[in-house]
């Protein structure tokens, strides 16, 4: 069974940095596309950043400049680098992967930027 676990997510002060990172387990096959989505209480979940298997980025106009993702060699594992942080950062980020012909998502790691 596919399993995607994130990992990183902590308290940091605004202006801090936080790498967030999410393996995959149960996979025989590269994953393809990954992807950082994050969530407010209240708000629908919103895509921060994705990474095709060939290394192909895309950013929200929020995380652009500030955050960058990258996935290892073996293309089962993706991470995310913030920088800069806001207190507008803080939510559940969740991790999503494509394997095969379907979408599995990680049970969320919590960021809260707070002074």
């Amino acid at each position: 069974q596919v399993q995607l676990e994130e990992s990183g997510g902590g308290l940091v002060q605004p202006g801090g940095s936080l790498r967030l990172s999410c393996a995959a387990s149960g996979v025989r096959f590269s994953i393809g596309t990954m992807g950082w989505y994050r969530q407010t209480p209240g708000k629908e979940r919103e895509l921060v950043a994705t990474i095709s298997d060939g290394g192909y980025t895309d950013y929200a106009d929020s995380a652009k400049g500030r955050f960058t993702i990258s996935r290892n060699g073996a293309k089962n594992t993706v991470y995310l680098q913030m920088n800069s942080l806001k207190p507008e950062d803080t939510a559940v980020y969740y991790c999503k992967g494509r394997y095969r012909i379907y979408d599995y998502w990680g049970q969320g790691t919590q960021v809260t930027v707070s002074s």
